[in-house]
């Protein structure tokens, strides 16, 4: 039996129609992320539970693979995370992302958009990361938010199209 993952609780959830933070975090790189530098452009900001695990490798391989299209759309793709700059730039490395992915250490971005709570993975409660992807419109406002419930890691940019395209 395969065991799910399911939230349970969420602080501070952000909703459509909500304005995502300025401040962003800082990437693998070290380079500060704001939203302000995306202006005019669309993001797709996506959190995810731990870099070089197989369902967020997945998911990262899917954007990084339908980079162009998405971008063909006027989207950016910015990842987060909890793990630390180190990790995040082996990940990235590894992977061939070439797109940001935010070290958020102290989980305050997670904890702004309302994807860090309280989860249960085999009858086991703990506080993480919960698998959300928010669609943010040129001017930082979310339109779409796909819960860990929707995503499908394999082909999360192909989902994400789709909806675009709908």
């Amino acid at each position: 039996m395969k065991c799910g993952i399911y939230k349970i609780k969420k602080n501070n959830t952000m909703n459509i129609g909500d304005k995502i933070p300025d401040f962003l975090g800082k990437d693998q790189n070290g380079n500060e992320i704001r939203r302000s530098n995306y202006h005019g452009k669309k993001l797709i900001l996506y959190s995810y539970p731990k870099a070089n695990t197989s369902g967020c490798t997945a998911e990262a391989c899917s954007l990084q693979a339908h980079k162009a299209d998405l971008e063909a759309k006027g989207y950016a793709i910015i990842g987060v995370s909890k793990d630390k700059q180190e990790l995040q730039k082996r990940f990235a490395d590894a992977q061939g992302l070439d797109f940001p992915l935010i070290a958020d250490t102290d989980t305050t971005l997670l904890q702004q958009l309302g994807c860090w709570g309280e989860k249960v993975a085999c009858g086991r409660r703990t506080i993480g990361t919960l698998r959300t992807t928010y669609l943010v419109n040129e001017d930082g406002i979310i339109e779409k938010i796909f819960s860990h419930k929707e995503i499908k890691t394999k082909i999360h940019a192909e989902q994400i199209l789709e909806y675009i395209n709908s």
